[in-house]
């Protein structure tokens, strides 16, 4: 599973790259936790990022790893960026379907005011 997720990673950074106007976001997920960082590819700079393991992002004692994780996740994505200027972006799924949580992590994100 893990190198069938590496082949599909790399065939779609091979497509998006993120620029300082068009960070891209890129999406990690794991058992329990998910990631998120707005990247800019030309500097190789982190503009801002969010994850479940932030106590400012989601709250002792709730539950890491379900869809309203993902969803505060990509709510803390958008804040941060608006605050720095940034409006749309250009969206890295990480290799993971895009479903489950990383699409509620995006949806979240484009009702924050991010375009992609």
């Amino acid at each position: 599973r893990k190198t069938v997720r590496r082949r599909i990673r790399y065939r779609i950074r091979k497509k998006i790259s993120g620029t300082a106007d068009r960070p891209r976001v890129a999406v990690f997920r794991s058992s329990k936790h998910i990631y998120a960082q707005a990247i800019d590819d030309d500097k190789g700079q982190t503009i801002a990022h969010a994850s479940t393991q932030d106590t400012k992002v989601l709250g002792k004692g709730e539950k890491s790893w379900n869809q309203d994780a993902a969803k505060q996740v990509g709510t803390a994505m958008a804040e941060k960026l608006k605050a720095s200027g940034v409006e749309t972006v250009v969206f890295d799924r990480g290799g993971y379907i895009y479903h489950g949580r990383v699409k509620a992590l995006a949806d979240a994100a484009r009702e924050g005011g991010l375009e992609f």
